[in-house]
């Protein structure tokens, strides 16, 4: 009888483990096709808060200003920035270059880097949290509610934004 019950218990386990694995992937019908599975996941408990009336459309706007401002580089771009989901509120970046965005640590510089150019907006500036909020803050101020970064190899890491 007690064996019986563990051996239920333990069928009922992996297959409630079965199922959120699946609702999790199907969540993300992203990977896979843009980048692959990622590998790690943080959630990042915002400082800032969206901001009123920011939708789609700046969602989309800001991605393309990023697009444009990296196209006029005499430089081909090191990655490629989109918006995805249905309201455009995920967040994607995938390296164009083998060995670029490889690794946690050069994701988490890149992080860096775009924080650095954040906290010169005109947005952070008349808040006065230019050297307290993140890029992470800047994308929760937006409405972006996942952000994942990607070699486009075999390397992604998913940011989590609440």
């Amino acid at each position: 009888m007690f064996r019986t019950c563990v051996t239920t218990g333990f069928l009922i386990a992996v297959m409630l483990a079965a199922a959120v694995g699946n609702v999790l992937r199907a969540e993300d019908r992203h990977s896979g096709y843009y980048y692959p599975e990622p590998g790690s996941r943080e959630v990042y408990d915002a400082r800032a808060q969206t901001l009123p009336g920011v939708g789609r459309a700046q969602r989309i706007g800001f991605v393309t200003g990023i697009t444009n401002e990296k196209l006029k580089s005499p430089y081909p771009p090191e990655a490629a920035i989109f918006a995805k989901g249905e309201q455009a509120e995920k967040l994607i970046i995938v390296a164009l270059q083998d060995e670029r965005i490889d690794t946690l640590f050069r994701a988490r510089a890149i992080f860096a880097n775009l924080t650095a150019s954040a906290r010169v907006l005109p947005v952070f500036q008349e808040f006065g949290v230019q050297d307290w909020f993140t890029f992470f803050d800047l994308a929760k101020m937006l409405g972006f509610k996942q952000i994942t970064i990607s070699n486009g190899r075999e390397f992604s890491h998913q940011v989590i934004i609440n």
